[in-house]
């Protein structure tokens, strides 16, 4: 990572010729994005989707890396989460642009191309993989977590070659994996060795920037019963009714957590930052017989600055001093941890990025930034913790994520796209292309 000397500010004209290429790409922008949401990119499915990207990216004239990410490579590191799936088709994809010379400040896009399943497809309006646009919103999973903000990264850059001029310092285009379940294709991206002076992750925010979010851990809880036939129902042990000995034990440690968040920066306004969601449960197998087993997954969330290690040390005797439930029959619950093993953070105000952005989103929506807290996960913690850069989760409105009829709002996206654009340009600078110098 370079750092040079802070850009001159883009003239009116410049700010006015950017601004307009984005409006006359959008279209163009939409239906790229429609293309992108068609694929179902889902976990281990990812691959179909980030060849696409790959080939936007290559014909953009790119330079371009696409590796399978190898647990190995990154297992050792404190910010890894553990792995349960084959990761044969877990492919990152980063495309890099590079100045003749460079002048201005280096740039990572990010975005994830994974999404969440759909659950029943029947309470879905339309096919999820359908990205229809009504009334001014574009529908489909992962229309707006996040590949709606994938194409306003590579339509941003768009827009300022359109309108003339060349970004004068290194850009990486990273579509990455796992970010809904692990974070780890971020992280795989870090440790390769990319690197710059800032990071602009178009995640849907409301036309917020992020400026806390909270870790995440994903672990299973399994108990034991003992099986016996319902008509000696008194004789055997229930797992299921111990599973809900369980999560209330676990609802316990949550109700204490967010009792603290007043002692927790950004955090004091939330009522609830702390979110423990039962996310799967099964268990039993038999009508007629007392369940030997039963299991469930749990999202936990933490507090920045709590490390994985130290939530991870109370959850688990947590579950250890619940075996004085009764219910539970004196055997305490066997832990299990199984994707997100990940500290939150804060990002810092005052950064110079910060400001800049600020800038530019006046200038594309006529009014002043916002920043919130959110209590889920982003992968913004990889590069803020792990790589010391300052990053911008920053992206557009949407409605239902990870629910039925998923949808992004497009002229929320428009704006977006202008921010990002005049950012690029503004943060790393630009020159004239040879044939409007010429």
């Amino acid at each position: 990572m370079t750092q040079t000397t802070t850009p001159p500010a883009l003239s009116e004209e410049q700010t006015r010729r950017i601004l307009q290429a984005v409006d006359a790409h959008f279209d163009a922008q939409l239906a790229f994005t429609q293309d992108l949401v068609r694929f179902p990119s889902l976990r281990e499915q990812e691959h179909t989707a980030q060849d696409f990207l790959y080939e936007a990216m290559r014909a953009r004239g790119f330079a371009m890396d696409r590796w399978k990410i190898d647990v190995k490579d990154i297992e050792s590191h404190p910010g890894f989460g553990p792995v349960t799936v084959s990761y044969e088709n877990a492919f990152n994809v980063v495309g890099t642009y590079r100045p003749a010379q460079q002048q201005g400040r280096s740039l990572i896009l990010n975005g994830h191309i994974d999404v969440v399943p759909t659950g029943p497809v029947d309470m879905w309006t339309r096919s999820p993989w359908d990205p229809a646009i009504i009334d001014g919103w574009m529908y489909g999973r992962g229309a707006a977590d996040m590949k709606a903000g994938l194409a306003a990264n590579l339509y941003a850059y768009d827009a300022v070659r359109a309108a003339g001029y060349e970004p004068a310092a290194p850009i990486y285009f990273q579509s990455v994996v796992e970010e809904e379940c692990t974070g780890n294709g971020a992280l795989a991206a870090l440790l390769r060795g990319y690197q710059a002076d800032a990071v602009i992750i178009p995640e849907p925010e409301e036309n917020m920037l992020v400026r806390a979010n909270v870790g995440v851990l994903w672990f299973k809880v399994r108990v034991q019963g003992h099986p016996t036939h319902t008509r000696e129902m008194a004789n055997g042990f229930n797992a299921i009714d111990a599973a809900y000995a369980a999560i209330e034990a676990l609802r316990g440690i949550e109700a204490k957590w967010n009792a603290e968040h007043h002692c927790h920066r950004h955090f004091e306004h939330l009522d609830h930052p702390i979110n423990f969601n039962i996310g799967k449960i099964e268990g039993g197998d038999w009508p007629s017989t007392v369940p030997p087993w039963c299991e469930f997954d749990v999202r936990a969330a933490i507090y920045p600055g709590t490390t994985a290690d130290e939530a991870r040390a109370q959850i688990d005797a947590c579950l250890r001093d619940a075996v004085a439930d009764p219910r539970l029959g004196g055997t305490p619950p066997q832990v299990t941890y199984t994707g997100f093993y990940a500290e939150g953070y804060v990002l810092e105000e005052g950064s110079d990025a910060e400001n800049t952005l600020r800038e530019c989103h006046q200038q594309a929506f006529k009014s002043d930034l916002e920043s919130f807290t959110t209590p889920g996960y982003l992968d913004a913690r990889v590069f803020v913790i792990y790589g010391d850069m300052p990053t911008l989760v920053y992206g557009p409105k949407s409605l239902d994520i990870h629910g039925f009829d998923e949808r992004v709002h497009l002229e929320s996206l428009r704006l977006i796209t202008k921010t990002i654009a005049l950012f690029i340009a503004q943060w790393c600078g630009i020159s004239a292309t040879q044939a409007k110098a010429g």
